[in-house]
């Protein structure tokens, strides 16, 4: 630990929640959409690469992508659109790929396919969208695209958010518009993120009790900053709290509407941090003793849900993480990916359907078995501030949303005085 907090700017890169949203809605955009301080990581690519073969051409530059948008839907009549392990883009793309006239091929990884899909192709086909699923109703899709009528249409949201993104995105293109019916959804703010980003592109909306309404229109086409990834950023905050230093990320602020933002302004709060936020920036400062913030729902920021777990150690008592559930059916099954590997450092835990419970205590070096998980590599990276000797065992597999975490994530280090090397971070 620190004897005094020392102050570092943490440059975090673009959203990918917002990244994703707009390049779907830059794709059925009038018109030419520029994308500034975009996010080049792996997810974002495969999702960009996923909008030129269905034939919306994207211009990748370092400060600047560039999308040229067909408010009719996808312009080829055929295509394959490889996901690699992105779940946004593989609930995304099909729904974007049913407003099209031809046969659309979806696939993705080894680990994409193990992921539930089941309540998004429902819902395709009971828009009347021809979908071949594989067995299990999972990937590889054929979406065999079609003028889509819209109507009303109810969707079990409980697993995931992106069935509801993915369908509210595409809807202004419907003939009708969609009213969605969402059951017991997850992560709502991430709905609510969609919702917001679509009236800035110009297409209203409501939701009323269970009801999203949004009528047929067009989006349109314009310059667009996206602001750094609020989930990315957790990570820098919990290691000011783990450390009792401070850091600043500039780029987000009050006005952000991304969920994992109250990671910082709730949880940590609770736990002694002082937080200030600002129209521009979220300064977080650690205390001297952590505080365990006792029992935390997590269900609508449930991204930040290892960052916690991998913070929990160190606090004066056990901390309860509860109402996780679908963290079990993410990348990897989270709850369990990151108990084992504290549990590899010699840290106590307890875990049930959807909860964990992490006792305080001293970590120790461990090979971490991340499961090709970004948040676990990352989350585990900061137990490492306080813990010499964590490994992983597939370091890169952050490409996936930051590919140069471990170099910023040493940088940080480094300004506080605690050298990290994020070489010896790879077994």
């Amino acid at each position: 630990m620190s004897s005094a907090p020392r102050e570092v700017v943490a440059r975090v890169p673009g959203s990918k929640s917002i990244m994703a949203r707009a390049l779907l809605i830059a794709a059925l955009a009038e018109g030419t959409t520029r994308l500034v301080a975009p996010l080049a990581a792996a997810d974002t690519v495969a999702f960009a690469n996923g909008l030129d073969s269905l034939g919306f051409p994207v211009t990748r530059e370092p400060e600047v992508w560039t999308v040229t948008g067909d408010p009719a839907g996808p312009p080829t009549t055929e295509a394959a659109v490889w996901c690699n392990d992105s779940g946004t883009a593989a609930r995304f793309v099909p729904a974007l790929a049913a407003l099209g006239r031809g046969r659309y091929v979806i696939d993705g990884s080894a680990q994409m396919r193990a992921r539930p899909m089941a309540p998004l192709l429902t819902a395709l086909r009971g828009l009347g969208v021809r979908v071949d699923a594989a067995p299990g109703e999972s990937l590889p899709w054929v979406v065999h695209g079609a003028q889509i009528d819209g109507g009303t249409i109810e969707v079990d949201a409980s697993l995931s958010s992106q069935y509801l993104s993915a369908l509210c995105l595409s809807a202004p293109a419907m003939r009708n518009g969609l009213r969605v019916q969402a059951r017991n959804p997850v992560s709502a703010p991430y709905v609510h993120l969609t919702l917001a980003m679509m009236r800035q592109f110009g297409v209203e909306s409501s939701w009323e009790d269970s009801t999203i309404t949004i009528p047929p229109g067009t989006y349109r086409a314009q310059e667009y900053r996206i602001e750094p990834d609020a989930s990315t950023a957790s990570y820098f905050f919990a290691a000011a709290a783990v450390t009792g230093n401070t850091v600043t990320v500039p780029g987000l602020g009050r006005k952000s509407r991304q969920g994992d933002l109250r990671f910082a302004t709730e949880v940590l709060p609770t736990m002694g941090c002082r937080v200030d936020v600002d129209d521009t920036s979220v300064t977080v400062t650690g205390p001297a003793q952590l505080r365990s913030p006792g029992t935390v729902a997590m269900r609508d920021i449930s991204d930040t849900m290892m960052t916690l777990a991998a913070i929990a150690p160190f606090a004066d008592a056990p901390t309860r993480i509860t109402d996780v559930a679908n963290c079990r059916v993410k990348e990897s099954d989270r709850i369990d990916a990151i108990t084992t590997a504290l549990t590899a450092c010699g840290v106590s835990t307890r875990t049930g359907p959807d909860w964990l419970e992490i006792d305080p205590g001293t970590p120790t070096g461990a090979l971490v078995q991340t499961r090709s998980d970004h948040r676990i590599a990352m989350s585990m990276s900061v137990t490492g501030l306080r813990t010499p000797g964590i490994e992983f065992d597939e370091p890169s597999c952050v490409d996936k949303t930051f590919p140069q975490f471990h170099e910023e994530f040493a940088a940080l280090a480094r300004g506080w005085d605690m050298p990290l090397d994020p070489g010896r971070r790879r077994a």
